[in-house]
């Protein structure tokens, strides 16, 4: 099967929950620039959801670059992790409107693991459709980012019931983290194409 087509679907879903998230920005009522100081925690939890819908969708298309083909399996786990991704938006809106309260922080925290274990089990469907020779396995590696990436998240999940300021810096940390390109699938492609 051609992957184009769910390549395809997925922009398209990655595009709408960023405008849902977006649509979820209200104007204030008033018309000065104190005004916009309530918004300011809904902002900020706008910006870092987009970067980490931006991130997915930068992996994904990097991730499915590997990929020759897709089958039922890779179409199963692509589609489980858009459902994850599409959840984003909910928990963003919930976590900006409260000012980080304590369980929105946490289902905030929820709404990032899930995503990135439902995009290692993409990988490891790619990975058993390709073969263990295969361009995503020489370029994953040891793969240390994606391995850390859940611990921070359950640590944050933790500590966000404590400390919801401490667990949003620990959820920027693994953005920034990500957001630092990672060229492994890039330099591995380019070394076949030549």
């Amino acid at each position: 099967m051609n992957k184009e087509r769910m390549l395809a679907f997925s922009d398209g879903v990655i595009a709408i929950i960023i405008t849902i998230m977006v649509l979820e920005l209200k104007p204030p009522r008033g018309v000065t620039w104190v005004d916009l100081a309530p918004l300011i925690p809904g902002f900020l939890s706008y910006v870092l959801s987009f970067l980490y819908v931006a991130i997915y969708w930068n992996n994904h298309h990097h991730l499915l670059q590997t990929s020759r083909h897709v089958n039922g399996l890779i179409l199963w786990a692509n589609t489980h992790l858009l459902f994850w991704l599409s959840l984003i938006p909910f928990a963003t809106a919930w976590t900006g409107e409260n000012h980080l309260a304590r369980v929105p922080t946490t289902l905030y925290g929820i709404a990032l693991l899930m995503p990135a274990l439902a995009y290692y089990l993409l990988q490891l469907a790619i990975l058993r459709t390709e073969g263990t020779n295969s361009t995503l396995a020489r370029a994953i590696g040891k793969d240390i980012k994606g391995k850390i990436s859940p611990v921070l998240y359950l640590v944050a999940i933790a500590i966000a019931l404590v400390n919801p300021w401490i667990s949003m810096l620990i959820y920027t940390a693994v953005a920034l983290m990500w957001f630092i390109p990672d060229r492994r699938i890039e330099n591995i492609i380019s070394q076949e194409w030549r």
